[in-house]
């Protein structure tokens, strides 16, 4: 029986008995599942490989996401050393250094 077919006998069940707490729960359950299916096949999602798409996909955000994390960490590291030898060249001007092999 497929989820729609579930779905009409519940709501059929509900309209002729009255619609009880297990009735409105089996109902809520279906028309989670279908809502879910519909979601996955609106997305492209809805096939057996989709499971391994989606893991490819978080591998590939992973990645993407240490690399920028690697390429700010370089470039913090590069903009310290930079400033760092600009700061001893001014003290070496500063305080004469300049002279010291003369």
């Amino acid at each position: 029986m497929s989820n729609h077919e579930l779905l009409a006998q519940l709501m059929a069940q509900a309209a002729t008995q009255g619609a009880d707490l297990a009735t409105l729960r089996g109902m809520a359950e279906e028309i989670g599942e279908l809502a879910a299916e519909r979601a996955l096949a609106r997305l492209g999602l809805d096939d057996p490989a989709a499971a391994r798409d989606m893991d490819e996909l978080r591998q590939l955000m992973r990645a993407w996401r240490d690399a920028r994390k690697s390429a700010w960490r370089a470039a913090v590291g590069w903009i310290a050393r930079v400033l760092g030898t600009v700061t001893l060249a001014g003290l070496a001007v500063r305080f004469g250094i300049e002279e010291l092999p003369k």
